[in-house]
């Protein structure tokens, strides 16, 4: 477990430069300029079973952001709900219940629907339980990539809340979440095509700096 020091805040953030749910809540504290230390947790060489890690957050994930107090909080969106209430501006949920809903249940779709049943350590137990190859990990991955962002593109294709981006003209947490959901399928091959909203407001969020910092290979645990 390596650690890099971030001046003016005592807050600790745990990630992964490859873990879709650090990347969202690296996205946000970018956009609201949130600097806690950094600590990199390394999930294919099983940092996040070690005892020390464990004690810290019992569900052996990433993210997990520290506070000052100590207290321990993990689950992506649990802590962008934290920057939301305790860091408001930009606000990156809109401040009408009916609009705060629609954006929870589009950042759902990747969140919910497909990044936990195709994540590392499922495909992991896919492999070594039922004895699929990469050939077979990577169809499963396809597929359920395929029916969340067929369900986000036809939730946000013509949707009269729909802006440059998934609510809007700002950044929500639902962009936030559909973002590294279109960098892990790329990674699997996915037929991206199929979603040109989906991608037209993919382009847009990278066009933010706050998304393009926050991308995989510019993290300082990035590996080559």
């Amino acid at each position: 477990m390596r650690e890099r020091e971030e001046k003016g805040s005592t807050m600790k953030f745990y990630g992964y430069f490859r873990s879709s749910a650090a990347f969202r809540v690296r996205i946000a504290m970018n956009l609201k300029g949130i600097s806690p230390d950094l600590a990199f947790i390394h999930l294919r060489r099983q940092e996040q079973t070690s005892p020390d890690y464990t004690r810290i957050n019992p569900q052996q994930l990433v993210p997990t952001l520290v506070l000052d107090d100590g207290t321990a909080l993990a689950q992506s969106l649990a802590i962008l709900e934290y920057f939301e209430e305790t860091h408001p501006e930009p606000p990156i949920l809109p401040r009408d219940p009916a609009g705060r809903a629609r954006v929870r249940s589009l950042a759902m779709i990747p969140a919910c629907e497909i990044h936990p049943i195709q994540n590392l350590r499922v495909l992991g137990y896919l492999g070594k339980t039922y004895g699929q190859d990469e050939a077979g990990k990577q169809a499963w991955a396809q597929h359920w990539i395929d029916v969340g962002f067929t369900a986000y593109e036809a939730s946000v294709a013509g949707h009269p809340k729909t802006g440059r981006f998934s609510h809007g003209d700002t950044p929500t947490i639902a962009d936030m979440c559909l973002v590294p959901q279109v960098f892990n399928a790329r990674r699997f091959g996915s037929d991206l095509a199929k979603y040109p909203t989906l991608m037209r407001i993919f382009d847009t969020c990278m066009a933010h700096p706050a998304f393009d910092r926050a991308q995989p290979s510019q993290q300082p645990d990035a590996e080559a």
